[in-house]
């Protein structure tokens, strides 16, 4: 599956891979950003019909400024992964590092990624400490009873390992394994979600105005 933010990585297209990314995210943050919109949406909705005097254009003025940023926390978020370059979608910007340019990724309390001299988080792959126990458990069992050493393909789950866990591991193999190819070389760039930063600012500049006024 691939999955762009139109976000344009660097290099030419032909220097593409002709093959999908590996894409993570957080299925529970999905879930969550769909149930908050459909709220958001009855309550707005609801609100442009019924309501009276100023209360729709209020409506009209929070919708930017609730919506926007649940889109750009729980839906947005993803990491893809191919031969040349890791790209990180977090809440407001999106962080492209050629394989060459990725000095670590680890996995604490956060996922974070090292590249180009900085640290950036890595929002779509949270860190789950009740996972990551439950993994460990599961871990020592099969180590106590024997059992051989699961050989995974990337994206396959592992049970003896968190999934958080699991994702750094294979992006950490990919970057050691990528990072001398030449088409993997380059520097980090980062970019700003402006589309979620300008009407956010503009909505919530309108409905301060709104209140005052009000």
């Amino acid at each position: 599956m691939t999955e762009s933010d139109g976000t344009p990585d660097p290099g030419s297209a032909a220097s593409e891979p002709k093959y999908a990314d590996r894409v993570y995210r957080s299925g529970p943050g999905i879930i969550s950003g769909v149930l908050l919109l459909a709220v958001a949406g009855w309550l707005i909705g609801d609100a442009l019909v019924s309501g009276t005097g100023r209360t729709p254009w209020v409506a009209l003025a929070a919708a930017p400024v609730f919506c926007l940023p649940v889109i750009a926390y729980t839906l947005r978020p993803a990491v893809y992964a191919n031969e040349r370059r890791l790209k990180v979608r977090n809440p407001l910007r999106t962080v492209v590092a050629p394989w060459a340019a990725v000095e670590d990724l680890r996995s604490g309390y956060s996922v974070e990624l090292f590249a180009g001299g900085r640290k950036y988080q890595v929002w779509a792959v949270p860190v789950s400490l009740r996972q990551r126990k439950s993994a460990n458990r599961r871990a020592v069992r099969a180590r106590a009873a024997g059992e051989p050493e699961l050989k995974l393909k990337p994206g396959q789950s592992d049970p003896t390992r968190a999934w958080s866990d699991q994702v750094v591991a294979e992006l950490k193999e990919t970057a050691e394994r990528q990072a001398g190819v030449p088409a993997a070389a380059g520097g980090v760039d980062v970019r700003w979600c402006w589309w979620v930063i300008v009407p956010t600012l503009l909505g919530l500049a309108a409905l301060i105005t709104l209140i005052v006024t009000g």
